[in-house]
């Protein structure tokens, strides 16, 4: 599980200063005498690394207070657009409809990347599949009549008959970016999915869920399974070109298909001309590597990174 307080336990003045003079990131603009606050939601997904950002962000400026959630990236983009928040994190891109909110609460903003995702299908270690198909994974996670993971045929790695076990779910509830995402490519429509699960917004009580019922099976982000693959097993996703796990290595280069996925930051254009936000936001651009490492998720690469650097520095002009 991730919390604050492995991620302080984490990060010590020795590891940032290393990681601020590796893998390509660039010197802090932050400054000492930055104060105020800043107010973060959305994404479960996302959350991990901003909370770390803001950690190693408090590190050279202790008087900037940071509030981060993890509403989902519906429930962040219903507050951001409300004007309740100054940055949404979403692991998915807005919606029309999201749109239509934030004009209709005069709220105009940017976005830029600022990782990737590859979302994790994992399984109980005592329900041992070893990979899936797009189509098995489908059939599991819209057919109520699939009672039995056994229904769903062969493993397609192994071509050992799937286990006779009680399908037992565990996945984000219906707030969620990865909910949204994982229905449109895996189910074949956004918000088409079988009811009969355990749904939470909280990637941690997932992974609770999943590795403390032997017929468990469940997704969420990559960072999570990172975070836990002592008590979890990992299942490959086989899309027609045979069956591949997530790695920070498959979902940089979009092999991890169809679950890799960019995450994103939205900054409202009034949030991001206050000195403290657009200094954490230019922390998050130029130390993203650092900052994906502490918070084991998938950073972007040399293309990515300068695609958002770019995206924000018109933001911020």
């Amino acid at each position: 599980m991730i919390s604050r307080k492995w991620i302080l336990a984490a990060v010590t003045p020795v590891v940032l200063a290393l990681g601020l003079s590796a893998c390509g990131d660039d010197s802090s603009s932050s400054s000492s005498n930055l104060s105020g606050s800043i107010r973060i939601d959305g994404s479960s997904t996302v959350f991990p690394f901003a909370q770390a950002a803001a950690e190693l962000f408090n590190d050279d400026n202790p008087d900037v207070k940071i509030s981060v959630g993890e509403a989902g990236t519906s429930g962040g983009f219903e507050k951001f657009c409300a004007g309740e928040i100054d940055i949404s994190d979403a692991s998915r891109p807005i919606e029309p409809e999201e749109v239509d909110a934030c004009k209709k609460g005069g709220v105009a903003y940017s976005d830029f990347q600022v990782a990737n995702d590859g979302i994790s299908v994992v399984t109980n270690p005592a329900l041992e599949i070893s990979c899936l198909t797009t189509n098995q994974l489908k059939k599991l996670w819209v057919n109520k009549a699939v009672s039995n993971y056994s229904q769903l045929g062969k493993d397609a790695d192994t071509g050992q008959p799937i286990p006779d076990a009680s399908v037992s779910l565990y996945g984000p509830g219906t707030d969620s970016g990865t909910f949204d995402y994982f229905t449109d490519v895996i189910n074949g429509e956004e918000d088409l999915s079988r009811d009969d699960y355990q749904p939470s917004e909280d990637d941690n009580v997932l992974v609770e869920g999943v590795a403390g019922d032997q017929d468990g099976l469940g997704y969420f982000g990559f960072s999570y399974y990172a975070q836990n693959q002592d008590k979890l097993n990992l299942v490959s996703v086989d899309d027609g070109k045979g069956c591949v796990a997530p790695s920070t290595e498959t979902i940089q280069s979009g092999e991890y298909a169809p679950l890799s996925r960019p995450l994103f930051m939205y900054p409202s254009s009034d949030a991001i001309q206050k000195p403290e936000v657009k200094a954490y936001l230019q922390f998050v651009v130029d130390n993203y590597n650092t900052i994906a490492e502490q918070s084991q998720i998938v950073p972007m690469d040399s293309s990515q990174a300068a695609k958002a650097k770019s995206a924000f520095e018109k933001a911020s002009s």
